[in-house]
């Protein structure tokens, strides 16, 4: 006990998980706030995390990675510890704290802060001949670099990132010069002023920002300055969640416990959320994304949050229809998609996002049942808000919607009552019926949407198997059998067209002219 009072006493406490042991040490719990320092092992293939904890108001300046070499002659994590050597000390300190059961099980995890390594396959996939490529360029030059964002939040979630964004110390200018000279082909150049670089190597894009603190912000857009400061760069992200960093050695930087929140599916923004959200009003439907993706329950939100949105919800009505239609079609396509749209009119934000003012969320909570599952597409949940085809209308104004979304929304609208199941042995005549009978485009489409629409799984299953059949008899055919007038033709398909509709489909060409020579 003595030994972890003197540590306690110079500033640094051990990784606890809440056990009971933990709790027993009040001498763990220090006043002065205390920033993470990970410690690497000194072996390879050991990942279990090993984590200190050092005073924020400290008298030395931390050291360079390149300065800190272990005994196996590699270097430690990019986050540097300050004071003296920690080895020896750090040993003797996880030797005694492992006895008093405060160390969980040796393979990655985090605790309430700081820092973990994560081995992952997920992880290990990442390492492309592209991306060693760039690590080494950046290792040469002594920049840090780390993956940033969402594809740090899905590798802690099991999940492989779709895209990998990263971040680092070097400027825009310094990359670029180091690519040139290297013979690396960079794209995209819009980036530029806004601190990122697009490097291609190995038939491969890589989206390179460097670290930044936004300056000034109009809700919408924000002018930045550049750091080499990751907690500052952190601090102007969203959501906690979002918020971590994920070093090219596996080792995690939490400033936010997004760690902490992602284990327990919650959403929270980062610091104060009025804050984040008048830097961009759209984080407002960035909030409801990431819950519906993330959290457990449908109401688990900190009231404050809630009160945030509320009095900022005004702000949305600055933002361009497009943003706002690629976020809330992510919300249409989550969880909890009814709470979280109930929210969105109590709040006030459905009438800055082109939603009609009198939606109807009765309904909205029958569709949501019936697409369980289903994968509908967002215009077919969103369509059970709009009571009438100018409630499409308009908010395709609003949100500048695609044709086909436009089109799929009018079409639900008009036929989710009239065009039912058949009762009796064949419920899904209707719907082929009008298949056969429609001359517009994407019509099958479209009917399928309406079966997720009215829950009918297995006629959507039946419906997918049945292949739309080609009519047989064609002009050419009745001409051979003497039919010359154009308008006799045109007479005679449509006559047979229908015979070929009462069998199902069924009848082929000999059949159906027969039929015309009686």
């Amino acid at each position: 006990m003595d030994e972890v009072c003197r540590w306690a006493s110079e500033g640094f406490t051990t990784l606890c998980h809440g056990s009971k042991a933990c709790q027993a040490l009040p001498i763990l719990r220090l006043r002065q706030p205390l920033l993470p320092v990970p410690v690497r092992t000194s072996s390879v293939q050991d990942t279990s995390p090993m984590l200190l904890f050092q005073r924020k108001a400290g008298s030395h300046k931390a050291q360079a990675p390149s300065a800190l070499p272990n005994k196996r002659g590699s270097t430690l994590g990019s986050a540097a510890y300050t004071g003296p050597d920690l080895r020896r000390e750090f040993s003797a300190l996880q030797g005694l704290v492992a006895r008093l059961r405060l160390l969980p099980p040796r393979r990655w995890r985090r605790g309430e802060a700081g820092a973990m390594r994560l081995q992952t396959p997920q992880f290990q996939a990442l390492f492309t001949p592209g991306l060693r490529s760039v690590a080494e360029l950046f290792e040469k030059k002594n920049y840090e670099l780390r993956i940033a964002g969402g594809a740090v939040r899905d590798l802690l979630s099991g999940m492989t990132p779709q895209d990998v964004d990263f971040a680092t110390t070097a400027t825009p200018a310094e990359m670029k010069e180091m690519f040139t000279s290297a013979g690396v082909r960079l794209i995209n150049n819009k980036g530029e002023k806004h601190g990122t670089i697009t490097a291609r190597l190995h038939e491969q894009n890589f989206e390179i920002t460097t670290l930044r603190i936004d300056v000034v912000t109009d809700g919408r857009h924000a002018e930045v300055e550049f750091t080499t400061d990751w907690e500052k760069d952190a601090e102007r992200r969203d959501l906690t969640v979002n918020s971590m960093f994920l070093g090219l050695d596996g080792m995690l930087y939490d400033f936010f416990n997004g760690y902490e929140d992602l284990k327990n599916k919650k959403i929270r923004f980062v610091g104060k959320a009025s804050a984040r959200i008048q830097e961009d009003y759209l984080r407002i439907l960035r909030y409801f994304r990431f819950y519906g993706r993330i959290a457990e329950k449908p109401d688990d939100h900190e009231p404050t949050t809630l009160e945030a949105i509320k009095e900022n919800a005004k702000g949305l009505a600055g933002i361009s229809g497009e943003r706002i239609w690629v976020e809330l079609k992510k919300i249409l396509l989550g969880n909890h998609v009814n709470h979280l749209v109930r929210l969105l009119y109590e709040l006030d934000v459905a009438q800055y996002i082109g939603l009609p003012l009198n939606g109807s969320l009765e309904e909205l909570d029958r569709v949501t049942k019936n697409v369980q599952n289903l994968c509908p597409k967002p215009m077919t949940v969103l369509t059970s808000l709009f009571k009438v085809k100018d409630d499409v209308t308009n908010l395709d104004l609003r949100l500048k919607i695609s044709k086909e979304e436009k089109n799929l929304g009018l079409f639900l609208v008009k036929h989710r009552q009239e065009l039912t199941k058949a009762v009796g042995p064949e419920p899904l005549r209707p719907y082929q019926d009008f298949i056969m009978d429609s001359r517009e485009a994407n019509t099958n489409s479209k009917i399928m949407e309406l079966l997720k629409y009215q829950g009918e799984e297995h006629l959507l299953k039946e419906l997918q198997e049945w292949t739309v059949p080609s009519f047989p008899v064609s002009g050419h055919d009745l001409r051979k059998m003497g039919v010359s007038s154009g308008k006799e033709i045109g007479t005679a398909l449509q006559q047979l067209r229908e015979e070929w509709k009462k069998s199902g489909y069924h009848m082929d060409k000999e059949e159906l002219l027969s039929c015309l020579k009686k």
